[in-house]
C-alpha cells in the first residue's frame, strides 16, 4: 500500500531547496540609474549608488533613457566600443539583472561614452 504522505513531503522538499537555491530572487533590490529626472545621461560614471552601495547579483538596475545601453566587457568599456555581438537594450526604459562582479553599460550613440555616458557597477 502506498504511502499518502510520503509525496506531500517530497513536494515540500523540493520547494524549500527551491527557495533556499533561488534566495536571490527574493533578495533582489530594484534601482533606477541617474536621478528621476534624467536616468541615463551624461556624466552618469559620477552616479553615487555606483561608487558607494554594494550591489548584489540578481538586483536590477532600471535605465531609461533615450538613446541605447549596451552591457560590454571591461575592455569595451575602457574603449567606449563593443563587440557587434553585444548585446545593445533600445526601449527607452530597460531592467537589467546584475551578474556577479563587475558589470560594465556604455552608450553606443557618438561621443556620449567618451564624455561620461557609461557605468560600472560591481555585484557580489
Amino acid at each position: 500500500m502506498p504511502v499518502r504522505g510520503g509525496s506531500t513531503a517530497v513536494v515540500a522538499i523540493v520547494l524549500m531547496l527551491f527557495l533556499v537555491l533561488r534566495r536571490d530572487m527574493f533578495d533582489a533590490a530594484s534601482y533606477i540609474v541617474g536621478d528621476r529626472v534624467n536616468g541615463w545621461d551624461f556624466n552618469i560614471s559620477d552616479w553615487p549608488k555606483a561608487k558607494t552601495f554594494t550591489f548584489k547579483p540578481g538586483d536590477e538596475l532600471v535605465f531609461t533613457y533615450e538613446n541605447d545601453v549596451v552591457l560590454v566587457n571591461d575592455i569595451e568599456y575602457d574603449n567606449c566600443g563593443h563587440a557587434l555581438d553585444s548585446k545593445v537594450f533600445r526601449l527607452g526604459n530597460d531592467k537589467i539583472k546584475l551578474v556577479d562582479g563587475s558589470n560594465y553599460f556604455i552608450s553606443d550613440f557618438p561621443n556620449q561614452c567618451e564624455s561620461g555616458m557609461k557605468l560600472r557597477v560591481f555585484a557580489k
